[in-house]
């Protein structure tokens, strides 16, 4: 069945209808239309579009219904009416031309305007001339134009000045929301939204509220955004920098100098030197420096627009590149517990020196010490670890220079005992120990008792040449060159008490034993070679080079000039005898005090 909108002729409504809604209004028991209900589709409408109040539950016995504008059944509020026996459709007084009914109770609005909006009655009328009434709402919205964001103060000053933002334009039943970079607003003090969100307030802006900002709009039927909005936040300058961060430069090189300063606008530089203006630019450059062109140099940045201006000074030292220092060391072959003196030596003024071992960064010990202006490192004990190579290096912020290498030998010392060992260890080692010095001493008591027996017969010996030559040839005939032995009597009273006259050798007996050994010297290598008692330390230095101990006679020299400077020839003597000699020879050493010690 289609709808029709003509209106009845003439434009009046007939008596009987009149009756009929009369009785209606009377008779109709409200139950009967419990179950229809009037929904608004959509339920918000936007403006200039259509809506319809759409009927649902329309009882069968409906001979007619009527639409009335507000909650009441007032004549001049009637829309339209409709006769489902005739399919009449009636026009009301408040019909505005784009309502159209249709036969099952909807009501269609075309083009609905924000007047449209409100309550709307239905009145149906049964075939028994009962009649009841329901309601239905229409909402109507207009369609929200794009929004846009304005400024109370397009140029704000940091520091200074606030700003409003508003969002446009105003538009009722709306809602506002505002974002700035992408982000939902901060919660700041700063920051103040009005009671409808339509304004935004920064107090004291700064640098940092330059945005992005966008703001939101929306209604049930619409929403907008607004295009971006930055603020231009005049700051600055902040202080400058002055790049590169170099002070210290060589005579000859170019001076390049560039200078910047945040700011908004961008800040203007000048230049000063020593206080004396320069050019305005934001770079300076000297070719060709020399030492006249140290000094201080100074850059102004200016912003005309906040009127504030800011200044660095950076201090540049034109100077010749640091000479190399030397290193010095009071000695490089050491033995452990030995000290030793490292000395940097520079004619650079106002610098710094710090040391080196190994390539690496010195890394001081209990046992080093560094002096004052750290140009002499003392090791005392030195230690294997101590081994190495030493430089120094001198500097200043704007150059270095280091010393050549020195290497630090290290030996060992005589004996060490590893600290770590167990005591069982260490107790077998005393007990070794002890029973070498045993059969030493034995050794020692049985070469003595044989010298001592034969000093009678030193004087015959001497008087018998040939024979004594002759017996000593024969019993090196039987000796392997392993075999070959050398006997050294040496004289060290220099350290011991002063012997009374029984305790030495008679003159006689030192005359033969110098005869004696000037014969067997000429015998050739591998032979008994003798040295009276009586004979010094050139004597004992001779024979150890003929020999070829180079490196013993240096150890014992050493020895004596150790850290302690007690040690006696004859512990310094015993302390290599220990050792054994690189070659095959039986060397016996007989001291003063009636000791003979051999080494085999």
């Amino acid at each position: 069945m289609k709808p029709t909108s003509a209106p009845p002729q003439g434009g009046r409504v007939p008596w009987q209808d009149l009756l009929l809604a009369v009785s209606l209004l009377t008779l109709w028991n409200p139950p009967t239309t419990a179950q229809v209900t009037v929904e608004s589709v959509p339920p918000s409408a936007t403006e200039g579009k259509d809506v319809l109040l759409q009927v649902h539950n329309l009882p069968r016995d409906t001979g007619r219904f009527d639409w009335y504008k507000g909650a009441t059944t007032e004549e001049n509020l009637r829309i339209v009416s409709y006769i489902l026996d005739t399919q009449k459709t009636v026009i009301g007084p408040a019909h505005s031309g784009r309502e159209t009914v249709y036969p099952n109770g909807s009501l269609l609005f075309q083009n609905i305007t924000l007047n449209d909006t409100g309550v709307y009655t239905l009145q149906i009328i049964n075939r028994t001339y009962e009649t009841g009434q329901v309601t239905g709402q229409l909402h109507v919205a207009a369609e929200l134009p794009k929004p846009h964001i304005t400024s109370n103060n397009s140029n704000p000053v940091e520091n200074v000045d606030s700003v409003l933002l508003t969002c446009e334009p105003q538009t009722q039943n709306t809602s506002y929301l505002w974002s700035v970079s992408n982000k939902s607003l901060p919660a700041s003090t700063r920051l103040e939204l009005s009671l409808d969100n339509r304004t935004l307030t920064i107090h004291g802006v700064t640098r940092d509220d330059t945005g992005p900002y966008v703001c939101a709009t929306w209604n049930p039927v619409s929403d907008g955004c607004s295009d971006p909005f930055t603020l231009n936040v005049l700051y600055g300058p902040d202080a400058p920098t002055i790049s590169p961060s170099d002070s210290y430069y060589h005579p000859g090189a170019n001076l390049n100098l560039s200078c910047h300063a945040a700011s908004n606008p961008p800040a203007q530089y000048s230049w000063l030197i020593n206080g004396r203006p320069q050019t305005n630019t934001q770079e300076l450059f000297i070719p060709n420096i020399t030492a006249n062109d140290s000094g201080s140099y100074t850059c102004l940045a200016s912003n005309s627009d906040t009127r504030l201006n800011k200044t660095t000074v950076k201090i540049i030292t034109v100077s010749e590149p640091l000479a190399q220092p030397s290193l010095h060391a009071s000695n490089t072959t050491l033995t452990e517990d030995d000290s030793v003196f490292l000395t940097c030596s520079t004619n650079n003024t106002g610098v710094s020196i710090r040391w080196l071992f190994d390539g690496q960064s010195l890394k001081l010990t209990e046992r080093m010490t560094l002096s004052q202006d750290n140009s002499t490192l003392t090791i005392h004990p030195v230690r294997k670890e101590d081994a190495g190579n030493y430089r120094c290096e001198v500097s200043n912020p704007g150059d270095s220079s280091k010393s050549d290498p020195v290497r630090l030998v290290v030996k060992g010392a005589l004996t060490q005992l590893n600290p770590g060992l167990a005591p069982g260890v260490i107790a077998g080692i005393v007990i070794g120990v002890l029973a070498g010095v045993a059969v030493i001493v034995t050794l020692v008591y049985f070469l003595f008792i044989r010298k001592t027996g034969g000093a009678n017969d030193l004087r015959d010996v001497t008087e018998h040449k040939p024979s004594a030559s002759n017996h000593s040839q024969d019993h090196s005939d039987n000796l392997s060159k392993s075999e070959e032995v050398a006997y050294s009597s040496l004289n060290f009273s220099a350290h011991e008490p002063k012997k009374t006259t029984s305790a030495s050798p008679s003159p006689a007996d030192t005359e033969t034993k110098s005869q004696h050994a000037e014969q067997k010297g000429r015998t050739g290598e591998g032979e008994a070679t003798y040295f009276p008692t009586s004979l010094l330390l050139d004597t004992v230095s001779l024979w150890l080079l003929r020999k070829g101990f180079h490196s013993i006679l240096l150890d014992i020299m050493l020895c004596l000039r150790g850290p302690s400077k007690r040690a006696s020839w004859e512990f310094c003597a015993l302390r290599y005898l220990f050792q054994g000699f690189s070659n095959s020879d039986t060397v016996c050493i007989y001291f003063p005090s009636s000791m003979l010690f051999c080494v085999i």
